[in-house]
């Protein structure tokens, strides 16, 4: 399997970017159990010996634009996502959020990225909440650096340091 990987290695960066931006995309990060996949794909890129940056890249890249787009959706169709899965089903998760938001700002944005459930909520909370874009940039670059890194980085060292 490893050699395979070597073979195709050009494939792991464009994995990677669509499974962080699913990740940190709302609604569709429910479905897709990413953070695991992607925890075991830096061990397989250190066991492979594939160049760790340009998955990093990846990540980073996709876990932005994931967020940014949840953003967008918040800013631009506000509380009429309330009637859509699985906000619909659950009506006390934007309220939660909001509350969330309004105490947190900014830091909880940042934070989000590294719990579950508001990883790809709190962008969309954020959008529907109005929050400028420069400092919802900057929570999210920051924030996808620093969690690319963490879901990359120790089984890429683990195995390196195991070989």
């Amino acid at each position: 399997m490893l050699a395979l990987l070597k073979d195709h290695q050009a494939w792991a960066p464009p994995i990677i970017f669509i499974l962080a931006f699913g990740e940190s995309l709302a609604f569709v990060s429910l479905l897709l159990p990413a953070t695991a996949i992607l925890l075991g794909a830096g061990g397989v890129l250190g066991a492979a010996g594939i160049d760790f940056w340009p998955s990093w890249i990846a990540a980073v890249l996709g876990a932005v634009l994931g967020d940014g787009l949840s953003y967008w959706v918040g800013y631009h169709y506000k509380e009429a996502l309330a009637k859509i899965w699985p906000l619909s089903r659950h009506p006390e998760l934007l309220p939660r959020g909001h509350a969330f938001f309004e105490k947190w700002g900014v830091v909880g944005v940042f934070l989000g990225r590294f719990f579950g459930p508001l990883r790809s909520a709190m962008p969309l909370i954020a959008g529907i909440c109005g929050m400028p874009q420069l400092p919802f940039q900057i929570a999210n670059i920051a924030s996808a650096i620093v969690w690319a890194t963490g879901v990359l980085a120790p089984g890429s060292l683990a195995i390196a340091w195991l070989l």
